[in-house]
């Protein structure tokens, strides 16, 4: 299965990865046998990295590869690694089953389950902390979290630069970072990622080289990383990009039955600049609603110490717009949409959104 993944598309190939021939493909065994250190499983998790390196096209670190064996909510690809996980699907499956069992062998004789006994002390070892009472002992991610949070862990005191601290801030931590992994990849809801795409969206969120060194028709040297043109000035369909967002706001509030304007005249800035887009009816308390989206490069070089914060960058532009439509007339409620390309954004002021829109 790992060969014929190369014949299809690499967002579906990724999904696939993460969903189906991962870890779930073996998930009964997990819980079913106590696996925990067995050589094997090693083995497939070497697969899986393998697998996923010929998927996106990325040829990735072992810190790389721990990162991308996180769930999606932690930082990670939610391609999780069977090794670390046997023995925390083991131990919830036999805390889930204990009663059923004690009920079918109630007439019997039974002793302890060695096994599970062994299994406990090794994972009460290994995270110095007792293990989990029932009900939580049924519950996997119970069991699991101690590792995740280990790895978690380790991975931030790997890194000692700005850049991976900032990356790692912003995929972590920031909501709404990582819902680009949830989404299918439905081409008529335009949300299928092209190869490149792919390659680019994994390679930003793990921190792997995605060039090669060389100097940009900027001025300025890009690195290995490839992050220079999320912020070069000269960088193609920087406009092209920020329209598009501007649409989806647009298209959003039209939906709403809220009609807007985009680029409206008579709303500018001292430098005669226009707003993004305003609305042509009342939004709350009878001022109409105005909008200016910005995108930020979260780790470019000057928001790396800012980007330290999740979404840290974003709330800096927001208050930058704000000041800069300060003088927007009083019949307009302003609201700056920022948007980082890690995928942090700002938390939009609760004024600005009343509880008819949020419905």
């Amino acid at each position: 299965m790992s060969d014929r993944l190369c014949l299809v598309d690499s967002h579906d190939a990724l999904l696939l990865l993460c969903s189906r021939f991962g870890a779930p493909k073996i998930q009964h065994i997990l819980r079913c046998t106590p696996c925990h250190g067995h050589q094997a499983l090693d083995t497939f998790d070497g697969l899986l990295k393998s697998s996923l390196g010929t998927v996106t096209n990325c040829d990735l670190s072992d810190l790389q590869w721990l990162q991308a064996g996180l769930p999606v909510r932690d930082g990670g690809l939610g391609i999780r690694r069977a090794a670390p996980l046997a023995l925390s699907a083991f131990l919830a499956s036999a805390g889930g089953t204990l009663d059923l069992q004690d009920e079918i062998l109630s007439n019997a004789v039974v002793t302890e389950d060695t096994y599970v006994a062994d299994l406990k002390a090794k994972w009460s070892t290994l995270h110095s902390m007792p293990p989990p009472d029932f009900p939580s002992s049924a519950k996997q991610s119970v069991w699991d979290k101690p590792a995740v949070n280990a790895t978690k862990a380790l991975l931030h005191s790997s890194y000692s630069d700005g850049y991976h601290l900032a990356r790692l801030a912003a995929v972590v931590s920031a909501p709404h970072s990582s819902d680009w992994l949830q989404a299918m990849s439905i081409s008529a809801c335009s949300l299928r990622l092209d190869n490149k795409a792919v390659r680019i969206a994994v390679g930003l969120r793990l921190g792997v080289d995605l060039c090669t060194p060389h100097d940009c028709r900027c001025g300025k040297t890009a690195d290995a990383r490839g992050t220079h043109g999320l912020s070069c000035r000269l960088a193609f369909g920087r406009m092209a990009r920020h329209h598009e967002v501007n649409d989806l706001v647009w298209q959003a509030l039209c939906k709403a039955n809220v009609p807007a304007i985009k680029q409206p005249s008579g709303l500018v800035r001292d430098d005669s600049k226009r707003l993004d887009g305003s609305t042509l009816i009342p939004w709350l308390a009878g001022k109409s609603l105005a909008w200016d989206i910005d995108v930020v490069n979260t780790v470019a070089e000057s928001y790396i110490s800012i980007s330290a914060s999740p979404g840290g960058a974003a709330e800096h532009t927001a208050a930058r717009k704000s000041a800069k439509y300060s003088s927007l007339p009083s019949s307009h409620i302003f609201q700056p949409l920022a948007l980082e390309t890690l995928g942090p954004s700002t938390q939009p002021a609760s004024h600005s959104f009343p509880s008819w829109a949020a419905d």
